[in-house]
């Protein structure tokens, strides 16, 4: 790529309008860096501007899960509900926009499709589908961990005549269900949240279940006046309270181990865990729960007898209990409703590990057992979760190498923030750092301002390139494997081991240290004058 193909130069370029794109051209601006922001959809708010599906909701609660950089943008913004809906994360993550004017330094409807690093002249080439070939020293791909749907691979799936949706990409202008025959295939997140909602207008409706999954009630409400002005009255104290937590968000008591206690004590804590209806202090309700499987046994135990409990039908009811993985090692989901959407007489549970789909037909969808004729078949099959996104992108780094060669064998990277033989590249909430482990919220910030604290120290110091060294990222790897090997989380066939899509290596993808322990090893990092980087 010559110098006069550049149309134009930048000294950061970030891919991505979501939180982190944001977050990142609001404190680089303000520091007088020239950023230019490229998104492909047309608006803000990544996976809350695609993820429109019937009851969409945030598993993180509303008062936690938004930015704390600003003190009188948390004390103006009034959440509504407990967890928020996807329509009201959207128009908080408008608001914010608005807010900070960060519409100019935006360019919407534009995907990146290659980023060359130049070695001789130690910048990157950026190009975009829409002709951008752009100049830029500094690259960061805040891109998200769930943003490249993906479909099951099922033959016959390009035959199907009648509508299809994947949850990800829902339309805009949602879709009417009422009278129609409807098949979901998919019991994870997002199809635990919807399939209540579609079941109140489908004339019937069939899920294709392959693993059963975990989910504990929501609990959801109205947020009352009293408990928000308890939180905003003491906000700086209990957000500072959430950089420290392991989770990224405060647990307001001190689990004990499993067996410290006896049987009944176990089950009072379960029960007051599971009508707390908060998945976070659910898996803390005992300090051992994902790292001692004969603990993670009785907690298992006590949502199977719950959701018996929950679904009449005794088969159906055994048949979505989770037998193959421990509590909490796939991806934890609350839900409204979800269990008891099973009694209903239009509902019908096939189960994929008795009688798998053979075939999608032009009609509908043929198991080993029985042929079935739909009008719909909505897919709640996922993502390429945390890697997708980013090897989407041709991007090339010293000598010309690929990243998706380096990574042929799984993600390998410096604090999930840095590649090395990828100077000047950086991924915000990356593999190997806590991303979907955590409040994603306090994760962004904190890799948003420790990347900003790098940008300014090098700019003072008259540095341009950065690299992570291979030690410093090999030892970073192996760490970050060994951390996840000292728990439960192998042990599951989910996306955080890639295990959703045929063919990608089998690795630990997010890191398990915890995100007040990974913020200190950050900080550490860069007071020691950012050590394990190679820096010019």
């Amino acid at each position: 790529m010559t110098e006069k193909s550049v149309t134009s130069t930048r000294d950061i370029v970030v891919v991505g309008a979501g939180f982190a794109g944001m977050y990142l051209l609001h404190r680089l601006r303000g520091l007088g860096f020239n950023v230019r922001v490229f998104e492909k959809a047309s608006g803000v708010g990544g996976t809350w501007y695609w993820n429109r599906y019937p009851g969409a909701r945030c598993d993180v609660r509303s008062l936690d899960y938004s930015y704390s950089f600003d003190p009188e943008l948390e004390q103006e913004w009034e959440w509504t509900e407990k967890y928020a809906t996807q329509p009201e994360i959207l128009k908080y993550a408008n608001h914010v926009a608005e807010r900070y004017n960060l519409w100019p330094d935006m360019q919407f409807n534009t995907a990146i499709t290659s980023a060359i690093w130049d070695d001789a002249r130690k910048r990157w080439t950026i190009t975009t589908d829409k002709g951008d070939v752009v100049g830029t020293q500094h690259f960061v791909l805040a891109v998200g961990t769930l943003s490249t749907p993906k479909l099951p691979e099922i033959p016959g799936i390009e035959t199907y005549k009648g509508a299809t949706y994947q949850t990800s990409l829902w339309p805009h202008e949602g879709v009417d269900l009422t009278g129609k025959r409807v098949a979901v295939i998919g019991t994870g997140s997002s199809a635990i949240q919807s399939i209540p909602l579609m079941a109140k207008q489908a004339q019937q409706l069939t899920v294709f279940q392959r693993t059963p999954n975990f989910s504990v009630p929501a609990g959801n409400r109205a947020l009352t006046k009293e408990e928000v002005v308890a939180v905003k009255s003491n906000y700086r104290e209990y957000r500072q309270r959430a950089k420290e937590s392991r989770g990224g968000v405060p647990i307001d008591f001190t689990p004990i181990p499993m067996f410290s206690v006896d049987e009944d004590k176990q089950q009072e804590i379960l029960e007051n865990s599971w009508d707390a209806a908060d998945f976070a202090r659910f898996l803390a309700s005992f300090e051992d729960i994902l790292i001692n499987k004969k603990a993670n046994d009785v907690v298992s135990d006590f949502v199977r007898d719950k959701i018996r409990s929950l679904v009449k039908d005794q088969e159906v009811a055994e048949a979505l209990c989770p037998y193959d993985h421990p509590l909490g090692t796939k991806r934890p989901c609350v839900d409204t409703d979800y269990y008891a959407t099973f009694n209903l007489e239009h509902v019908r549970l096939v189960n994929l590990r008795k009688t798998p789909i053979t075939e999608i037909t032009p009609v509908g969808i043929n198991t080993t057992d029985e042929q079935f004729e739909f009008n719909v078949i909505v897919y709640a099959t996922g993502f390429d979760a945390m890697t997708g996104s980013l090897l989407k992108i041709d991007i090339r780094g010293k000598d010309g190498i690929k990243l998706s060669d380096q990574w042929k064998d799984g993600p390998t990277t410096y604090l999930g923030i840095a590649i090395a033989n990828f100077p000047n590249l950086y991924t915000v909430t990356g593999p190997q750092s806590p991303s979907v482990l955590s409040n994603m919220m306090v994760s962004i910030e904190q890799h948003v301002d420790w990347l900003t604290d790098l940008f300014v120290s090098m700019r003072n110091n008259g540095q341009t390139v950065i690299e992570a060294t291979q030690k410093a990222q090999d030892e970073w790897v192996a760490h970050s494997s060994e951390v996840g090997n000292m728990t439960l989380y192998p042990l599951a066939n989910s996306w955080y081991m890639g295990a959703n899509v045929p063919g990608k290596p089998r690795v630990f993808l997010p890191y398990l240290g915890g995100v007040g322990p990974y913020r200190e090893l950050c900080n550490e990092v860069a007071s020691a004058g950012y050590k394990g980087f190679s820096i010019a």
